[in-house]
């Protein structure tokens, strides 16, 4: 989604309707070829105005108590592992040098868990680790 309007309640209705990215329209033209081709891959992206305020209110407010769509205990320690870099913001790279895997291996365990979990993308990878309790706001 691209937009003027920087405001949570657009972004959360985009997330919900299911976009994969959310950008502002001063983004520098330079940076919107790479965001769409970003998301066409099936990564995430959101503005980091927004990624900010995201992070910034869901550690304000305490975590809330519904189920997650499918149990934890469905994923391997591994996939909890790369699950859990992921939600901390760490890249596939960044992921595979911290855990000693290659790249690809971090894919294949971030497919298994998407497959598992039925999440679509990222975000929604990232969401459902806070909502599980597999992080916290302010884990290191």
């Amino acid at each position: 989604m691209l937009t003027t309007y920087d405001m949570d309640e657009y972004v959360y209705d985009a997330l919900r309707a299911g976009a994969s990215g959310f950008l502002l329209k001063d983004t520098p033209p330079e940076q919107l070829a790479p965001a769409v081709r970003t998301v066409a891959a099936g990564d995430a992206l959101l503005a980091p105005s927004v990624t900010r305020r995201l992070i910034e209110q869901f550690a304000r407010h305490p975590a809330r108590a519904p189920a997650p769509a499918a149990q934890p205990a469905n994923l391997t320690e591994r996939e909890q592992q790369v699950l859990r870099l992921l939600a901390r913001g760490l890249s596939n790279n960044e992921i595979a040098t911290r855990l000693v895997i290659s790249d690809t291996t971090v894919k294949t365990h971030l497919s298994k868990v998407f497959h598992k979990l039925a999440l679509r993308d990222r975000v929604q990878a990232v969401v459902y680790a806070y909502e599980a309790g597999l992080v916290h706001p302010g884990d290191t």
